[in-house]
């Protein structure tokens, strides 16, 4: 049975409304089935994404810091890329992995709640919106869910159709199928 996110994540939240403590650094390396980059705060790691293209992954850095300094600087950044690539590969890391997590009030309840999801199952946005009391509020918890720059740290890949079925996710849906899949294996 794999360890829960809090086992391996400190999740530090930024007040709503309060910027991340610049300048930013990021570093990118590879896991075994995507490119990750790894963005740091002041306070901890502020974004994480996955995908297939360096300048891809910078670009969308740049546009969830728009206004930002960001320093490419994958020496100061080795330890922590080298954390969350265990994470992602073998589902454990050797250290805490400081999060600095921004986001409103609702997107952060949201993302608590994510955290809250057991490795190896999923929740629908409806079961999402009646456990946090806002049963009609579908759209914004999808909304939430899209605007979650901590891949697979805040796990929005856990999230699915009232269906069962796999949609939406900000790194693809074949990312999504293939994260939840190898959660349910581990589980």
């Amino acid at each position: 049975m794999t360890a829960s996110l809090h086992s391996f994540f400190s999740y530090q939240f930024r007040a709503p409304g309060c910027g991340v403590s610049g300048p930013i650094r990021f570093a990118v390396g590879r896991s075994v089935n995507d490119l990750v980059l790894a963005a740091r705060s002041q306070d901890g790691i502020c974004a994480l994404f996955l995908g297939d293209d360096a300048a891809a992954l910078r670009d969308q850095l740049d546009q969830a810091f728009p206004g930002m300094a960001l320093t490419e600087d994958n020496r100061a950044l080795s330890h922590d890329l080298h954390q969350i690539i265990a994470f992602l590969d073998k589902g454990a890391a050797d250290a805490m992995i400081p999060l600095d997590v921004g986001g409103t009030a609702f997107q952060q309840a949201v993302w608590r709640a994510l955290c809250d999801i057991p490795c190896g199952q999923t929740r629908s946005y409806t079961e999402l919106a009646l456990s946090l009391g806002v049963p009609r509020a579908v759209r914004a918890v999808g909304g939430a869910c899209a605007a979650n720059v901590l891949a697979v740290a805040i796990p929005c890949h856990r999230v699915v159709r009232s269906d069962g079925a796999i949609s939406g996710y900000r790194w693809g849906v074949a990312r999504k199928r293939a994260r939840l899949a190898n959660e349910a294996m581990q589980g």
